[in-house]
């Protein structure tokens, strides 16, 4: 007795049923899920079009560099700790009457330096805190 069947053809797996179920399931999924969209904080940035202020004596200008390089009042400093650069600048505001610290950041400096000043400017007992912007290319 032989057993063994011989087959003409190689079997082949038929990929049309396989499709069609794909697909089902894929418009399935497509009329099912849900998009939800994330709330998002709305926020109006300031603009920068008014005219440049006059020069004010009771202000401290800190300079922060891409590199994060810092000057207090065009004098190079070093943020080594929030409390050294506290001292330096409790002695730029020396006599200053309510003083307003500016700082000057660059557009690809480091986030962290610009909270150390402000944490620094905030131990200091400065209240008066802005950032400098460059006014638009558009003026």
């Amino acid at each position: 007795m032989n057993f063994r069947a011989h087959w003409k053809e190689d079997p082949e797996i038929n990929l049309i049923p396989f499709i069609d179920v794909l697909l089902v399931i894929l418009i399935f999924l497509m009329v099912t899920t849900t998009y939800s969209k994330y709330a998002e904080l709305q926020i109006n940035l300031p603009s920068a079009s008014a005219e440049k202020q006059a020069e004010r004596p009771n202000e401290i200008n800190v300079t922060i560099s891409a590199a994060g390089e810092l000057t207090i009042n065009r004098k190079p400093a070093q943020l080594a700790s929030v409390a050294q650069f506290t001292e330096l600048l409790k002695q730029a505001g020396g006599g200053l009457k309510d003083p307003i610290v500016i700082i000057n950041g660059d557009a690809k400096s480091n986030l962290q330096v610009s909270i150390n000043v402000m944490e620094a400017a905030r131990l200091a007992g400065y209240t008066n805190v802005s950032f400098a912007v460059q006014q638009s290319a558009g003026k």
